[in-house]
Parts: structure tokens; sequence; C-alpha cells
């Protein structure tokens, strides 16, 4: 099965020229670093010191800065390789300024590219998060007698089931894993089938982090909020736009300078939203307009991406969205982590751990209708306590972050 697969990636990396040149056209390739990806890698001037992280993208690299901090601060490790696949990923890890991390773009599967990065690179330890799997590269990680972590390990059930076409060729790649630290239950049930041996459950690491700084974009839009109370709801579906619209049109007479953010997981349906809203009687604000904030304003939609934790950080309440319609319901982390109490409705198989958790916090409420809606953000929003969520949530995320760190030092 490995020559079959190397044959398929040879045939890709065939064509690959072509592919790099349109991600260089489109602003999804780094033009002067490319080469990486090929076997064109820095010097390394300590060699078998290194301690390499691999993460695929935006996600799963700022999923490891808690873990990449703490190694910046133990005197024993030397230099950190953090290697991922895009642009946008290198981008973000740049701006921490680590004093002993290096970034690479992570080489494709060949069984000789992945011979000669472990060649060059010589770590000791080889830590890769959530769920990147690489036939190639572990299977050569494995004769060289570097051990194997797969942090923060996902495996859904669809990957399982890709996997388990495959039973022989998949058991030689997850036996080859030294040790899995599986983010949920589900994952660890899925990587024992693979044929992982060594399996802890330890906690997803996406509970630690910390609510992000103030800056001078944040300030502005605080001031402009400042006369009003916020009621937030993020990541929202068709259909959840309008049961939310309801709800407001309900409280507004109730909570006095009641102002509802909606941000909608896919900003093309701004005008749809907008008419849908105007047909209830309630008026709305594109965040995009150059207009003022009006006294009259029900709902502000946010019409632009990246910009979910700032409204966050203006509320205390937020509803969770994907979850009234058969979704499989969205994150709610980010917005815990910015000290907001999580409104959410039945639809959350997607979440179902990482809600269970949050709801043994108390820090989450379970809403299934408008009349139920209305009566918990009337009970909630004036009385809610930022630093309450946060403090409940950064002990749990401490407490995850030392465990998987714990097991990771055994290998250093």
């Amino acid at each position: 099965m490995f020559v079959i697969y190397n044959f398929f990636l040879f045939l890709l990396i065939l064509i690959s020229p072509l592919i790099i040149l349109i991600r260089i056209f489109l602003g999804k390739e780094d033009q002067n670093r490319f080469k990486e990806k090929f076997g064109f890698l820095a010097k390394n001037n300590k060699p078998n010191e290194t301690i390499w992280i691999h993460g695929a993208s935006v996600g799963e690299i700022l999923s490891i800065i808690p873990i990449v901090r703490r190694f910046e601060e133990d005197k024993q490790i030397k230099r950190i390789l953090i290697t991922s696949s895009t642009t946008s990923s290198s981008h973000i890890l740049s701006k921490f300024k680590f004093k002993k991390a290096v970034h690479q773009f992570y080489p494709f599967d060949l069984n000789f590219l992945t011979k000669y990065f472990i060649n060059h690179w010589k770590p000791k330890l080889a830590i890769f998060v959530d769920s990147e799997i690489w036939p190639n590269m572990f299977n050569n990680l494995h004769k060289k007698n570097i051990p194997l972590i797969l942090l923060n390990a996902r495996i859904t059930k669809k990957s399982f089931n890709r996997w388990k076409y495959f039973p022989k060729f998949s058991k030689k790649i997850f036996e080859k894993i030294t040790l899995a630290l599986p983010q949920n239950i589900e994952s660890k049930k899925y990587l024992k089938l693979l044929g992982t041996k060594n399996i802890k459950l330890v906690g997803n690491l996406k509970f630690f982090g910390v609510a992000q700084k103030e800056n001078i974009k944040n300030l502005i839009l605080k001031k402009k909020f400042s006369k009003r109370i916020i009621f937030c709801a993020a990541s929202t579906h068709r259909t959840e736009e309008l049961f939310i619209g309801r709800v407001h049109k309900e409280l507004k007479s109730e909570i006095k300078n009641l102002i509802t953010i909606i941000i909608p997981r896919h900003i093309n349906r701004k005008k749809e939203i907008q008419d849908e809203l105007s047909n209830i009687g309630l008026n709305s604000q594109l965040h995009t307009s150059s207009k003022k904030l009006s006294k009259d304003t029900d709902i502000y939609i946010v019409d632009t991406y990246g910009e979910t934790a700032k409204f966050y950080s203006l509320s205390k309440l937020t509803f969770l969205g994907g979850s009234l319609i058969p979704h499989g319901g969205q994150n709610p982390l980010e917005s815990a982590r910015e000290g907001n109490y999580i409104l959410y409705g039945p639809h959350i198989d997607n979440f179902k751990e990482v809600y269970k958790i949050l709801g043994k916090l108390k820090i989450t409420t379970r809403v299934n209708s408008i009349k139920n809606m209305k009566s918990v953000v009337r009970q909630k929003i004036n009385f809610l306590q930022r630093n309450t969520v946060n403090k409940k949530l950064k002990y749990l995320g401490d407490k995850i972050l030392n465990k998987n760190l714990y097991e990771i030092k055994k290998f250093i």
C-alpha cells in the first residue's frame, strides 16, 4: 500500500509546480518560501537539540502557542522547530516573536523528502497536532527511533471510516504513534481501533486561551456601544437570525437600550438578513456602514470576517448558532474565553463534549424556543459577571495545559 500511496503522491508532485503558481497568484503561497515544501531548508546549526511541532494551519498553530511559550521558558530546550502548511499560519506565528522557535513549511510527504527533512533537522521529538497524519513521515520517524506524539488528536467518524477502508495500511501508520493525547472520547475510541497503542485522555488544549488584548480598534467599538446593553448572536445560519430578531423584538420594551449584534456564519447573506428583520419591524445596521450608530438601531450585523472576538469582548451573553437547526453547532470556546455566558440550541452534535464540560462549569444554558430564550436573556443580561466566566475557563484551561505538558516532557 505504501508503494501505491507514493506512486499517486509522485504523480501529484509532477503537477505541483502548476498548482503552486496558481496558489501564488491567489496569494495562498509564499513566492519566496514555497521551495521549503520541496526540501530547500534553512541551515541547521543545532543538530539533535530540536523539538519539532507540526500543525496544518492557523487553528492548529494557535492551539500550540501555550505549549511553545512554556518551551521557550524551559532551559532544557534549545530550539523549537514549528512547521505548517499555509502562509496564513506563518504570518500568525511571526507576530509572536519567539526567541527559540523557527518556522519552516512542511514538506510534501514523499519518502525521500521526509527522510531528508528528518536527517536535516534531527529532531529529538516530533509533535503532530490535531488530525495531521502523514504515512511516510510517520514511517521514517519510527525508523530513526524518534518519539512521535499526536497532540490534541482528533479523529472524526468520517475520517475513521476513510482510514478503515485500508485496515492493514492504517495499522502500519497509527501504530507508529508513540503517544496519542486525544481531545475527546470519540477520538480516543477511533485511535484505538486504528491501532494506536499508547493513548491518554488529558483534555482538549483548545480550552486553554486568553481573552484578546484591547487595541485602538477595540476601544473605538467599545465607545460606539457604550450606551447600549448588548446581546450577541454568533455564527448564525438561515432562520436563526429571524429567531433572534423575534427575541429582540419581544425584549426591547423590557430592556432599555438593548441592541443585538448578529454575526452570521456567511456574510454574503447580509441583505437577506436585513430584509427578514425589516419585515418584522426591526431596524438594522451593517458593520461596514459609515453611518453613526442610531439610537433606534435594533440589530447590528457584522458583515466582515475575522472580527468576532472583538464583539465577544463587548458582550457578556452570546447565543452560538448552527444549533437551532440540524447543523451540529459551532465552537463556543472563543466566546467563553472572552467571558461570555453561552446560550445554544438542541443541535450540538459537533461539540457535545465541549458543551458538556462548559455545562459543568455552569456557564451555558440550552434554549429551544423564543419564549425560553427570552426568559434566559432577561434573567442573565444585567447580572452576568464576565470575570466569573473567565476565571472558571482559565482554571480548566490551565489544568488541561499542564496535563499535556506533563505527558510531553516525559520524552524531552
